[in-house]
């Protein structure tokens, strides 16, 4: 079936510069609840001071099971999630999009294994981030210090991409044009200086209460317009028909211009291999960001940690109802067109959502996207900003920092992080932010062995798991950047590449990771075989099935809170010296 632009759609096509009065009003109001209640979350779980990472970076570890679940829920599902997810969907189809539904369901088996773990050895130790956890476990301010520049390096490029999100949504609601840059760029700028304030003065809390609304808008949204829109355009055969009209043209246009076929209805044998591959490599990647690591540490107990793996693959089911989207737009006739005058896929929800619905439900599709912004844009600046006072001010600057500086510290952190990604969008090529995250992603991957192994395991040694890395790094990066756009011509052009020994294409990241892992066991075994020191762990096996209200948990940080406060500003290898068996610096 070929898709019919209808009257409506050929109209709102024809009016993509003019301004939508009224979906822009509903948006606005809807921004400006969701700012009043960032500014007035420091109230919530209301703590006696914000002026340390326990309080500010991490709520005070009290978020309860529901809390965490909006919370995790509006950091893994980002506005960027549901602009390009549905748009990958509408350009190329199911393996560049819908490869995310199965990757969210794998996803949370994963964390299920581990982030207990996790959450129990840093609750035990006063971990903030998941270097501090390497730091302890091997006493090597090295690998933990590959492990924070991985995290916050790779974490930028995802803010930016927030914001991409934002711009899609004001671009079709008909701002940003013109040629006065302040003009153009002014509603970003403003959503901008927003999210700084309130993050700057409410912390984890801020996107914690946020994330209420921006969900409820989401589920909202997604629920009607999979009910509603599929009979306005002839109903899901016509739908599937169209989609599959689109990808086989696609394929034979690129076929006719020398270029390989990317698009695809169904993915065929060629594609098993990156399809398995990429949502496999992105469910192990996506908990190795700090910001997931952030949002899991607020939990107020490892029991949230393991209900939230069970209920939170409910947003997948939403994944699945949104990524379809991406076809309805197809057989509704969508027109993504930006005020450029130029197609961009990354407008297509918004457009389909302007084209479709009467102008006041459009703008609270727009608030939607906008708020899905917000929420994981401030958790990515706090996390990124607590790994950089924690793990790098603290361990390498200032040792002797109080808790009151390496707050302080993140909270202007957490500024110039947000500043970057706001230059980052405005000034260069919005590919250059897509082809980052790309990066991210790939980076952010080699990670895993430092982390999730040695939860279980300090059989690697610490040399071999910083060996594995670099080489993870230097691989990934490598084959990220020849693979070129054969459309543009760029570096850096997609996230597959030839497997070695296989002859299949797959995810680079996975590729890297095998690597990684292969030369983490060879020179661990060398290590080991020639007795070289692995460090001293500071953890004990306790400390890895410790809730929150185990009584030897209550008494270990009762003694260390009333220890002398000079254990915590000891250097980190003599900051448990007060002969607590397993225990934390003072917090």
């Amino acid at each position: 079936m070929t898709p019919q632009l209808t009257g409506h759609s050929l109209a709102a096509a024809a009016d993509t510069g003019g301004v939508n009065g009224v979906a822009l009003s509903v948006l606005i109001a809807l921004f400006l609840l969701v700012t009043v209640a960032g500014f007035m979350a420091t109230r919530f779980k209301r703590a006696e001071s914000m002026e340390s990472l326990e309080e500010w970076g991490l709520g005070g570890r009290t978020f309860g099971t529901w809390i965490t679940w909006f919370l995790l829920g509006g950091d893994l599902y980002t506005a960027y999630t549901f602009v390009a997810v549905p748009a990958a969907m509408f350009a190329t189809g199911a393996v560049a999009g819908f490869f995310a539904v199965p990757y969210t369901i794998i996803l949370y088996p994963i964390i299920f294994i581990f982030m207990a773990r996790l959450w129990s050895v840093s609750h035990r130790h006063g971990y903030v981030t998941p270097a501090d956890f390497v730091r302890g476990r091997y006493d090597d301010r090295g690998l933990s210090l590959a492990v924070a520049i991985t995290g916050f390096v790779a974490t930028m490029p995802y803010i930016a991409l927030q914001l991409v999100g934002i711009q899609a949504v004001l671009e079709v609601a008909g701002l940003g044009g013109g040629d006065n840059i302040v003009a153009k760029d002014a509603p970003l700028f403003i959503a901008f200086a927003v999210l700084a304030a309130y993050t700057y003065s409410s912390g984890l809390r801020a996107p914690a209460v946020i994330a209420f609304v921006k969900d409820i808008l989401i589920y909202l949204v997604i629920i009607v317009a999979v009910i509603y829109l599929p009979g306005q355009v002839g109903g899901w055969e016509a739908i599937f028909g169209a989609a599959e009209e689109k990808m086989a043209a696609n394929n034979a246009a690129a076929t006719e211009a020398g270029l390989s076929p990317t698009s695809s209805f169904v993915p065929g044998s060629g594609a098993f291999w990156a399809y398995a591959t990429l949502a496999l490599g992105s469910a192990m990647a996506l908990f190795m960001y700090p910001h997931s690591v952030t949002a899991s540490l607020s939990s107020s107990s490892r029991n949230t940690i393991r209900r939230n793996a069970s209920i939170l693959p409910a947003y997948s089911f939403v994944l699945g109802l949104l990524a379809l989207l991406g076809w309805v737009a197809i057989a509704a006739g969508t027109l993504p067109i930006g005020l450029d005058g130029e197609p961009n896929a990354q407008l297509v929800i918004p457009q389909l959502f302007e084209d479709m619905f009467p102008s006041w439900f459009a703008g609270v599709a727009f608030a939607a996207i906008a708020i899905g912004a917000l929420v994981p844009a401030a958790i990515m600046s706090i996390a990124a900003a607590n790994t950089f006072s924690r793990n790098i001010y603290k361990e390498w600057l200032k040792k002797d920092a109080t808790p009151a500086q390496e707050a302080k510290v993140s909270k202007l952190m957490s500024l110039l992080v947000k500043a970057f990604a706001l230059v980052f969008v405005l000034t260069l090529d919005k590919q250059n932010a897509i082809n980052f995250q790309l990066l991210g992603g790939i980076w952010i991957l080699q990670t895993f062995p430092a982390i999730v192994f040695s939860l279980f395991t300090r059989w690697f040694h610490r040399y071999g798991l910083l060996a594995g890395w670099a080489v993870g790094i230097a691989y990934g990066t490598i084959e990220a950047y020849q693979v070129v756009n054969p459309v543009t011509g760029k570096h850096f052009g997609g996230s597959t590449a030839l497997i070695p020994g296989i002859g299949e294409l797959g995810y680079i990241a996975v590729t890297a990771f095998v690597i990684n892992v292969v030369v983490a066991a060879v020179v661990s075994a060398i290590l080991h075989a020639t007795k070289v020191s692995n460090g001293r762990d500071e953890t004990i096996p306790f400390d890895y099935f410790a809730d929150a209200d185990d009584p030897r948990v209550q008494k270990d940080l009762a003694e260390h809170d009333a220890h002398d406060e000079t254990s915590s500003r000891a250097p980190h290898h003599e900051a448990d010296g007060d002969d607590v068996t397993g225990g934390a610096p003072a917090r």
